[in-house]
């Protein structure tokens, strides 16, 4: 038997009169407040986001733009598309579009009629809609 205890009073299994937990009225204001939190914190957190994949892209396009002309520069002549550009090792691998989330998306363009080169691909494009936080349309960068 519990020490304090006696026969005639059973231990209670509800806690002592004095000891209280949180009032209902409680968690609602820190629910409240954690709502109020969160909803500043998110916006932030999906501007960071946005910014973050269009750095991204930026970096894709000149790694790819300077794999192009450094093909060229070997090579003699530009290249029939990106993948040629993995398959002899200029790039890695043909990077995902971080905007669009695919590398079936980018816009090969064509050297202009005036350079009389040869080869597909003179540079290179997002093919990603939308517009960037400056304004920007991503298939113009």
């Amino acid at each position: 038997m519990h020490r304090n205890a006696t026969a005639a009073s059973p231990v209670r299994p509800w806690p002592r009169a004095g000891v209280r937990g949180f009032t209902l009225i409680e968690l609602i204001v820190v629910m409240a407040i954690v709502a109020l939190l969160a909803s500043i914190a998110a916006p932030r957190y999906f501007q960071s986001l946005q910014r973050s994949k269009e750095t991204a892209l930026l970096s894709s396009l000149n790694t790819m733009r300077d794999a192009i002309d450094q093909f060229a520069a070997d090579k003699g002549r530009y290249p029939e598309s990106l993948a040629e550009l993995a398959t002899a090792r200029y790039v890695r691998e043909i990077p995902e579009d971080p905007i669009s989330g695919s590398r079936e998306t980018w816009v090969e363009l064509p050297p202009p009629a005036e350079m009389q080169a040869s080869g597909r691909v003179w540079d290179v494009r997002s093919g990603a809609d939308g517009r960037a936080a400056d304004g920007r349309l991503y298939a113009d960068w």
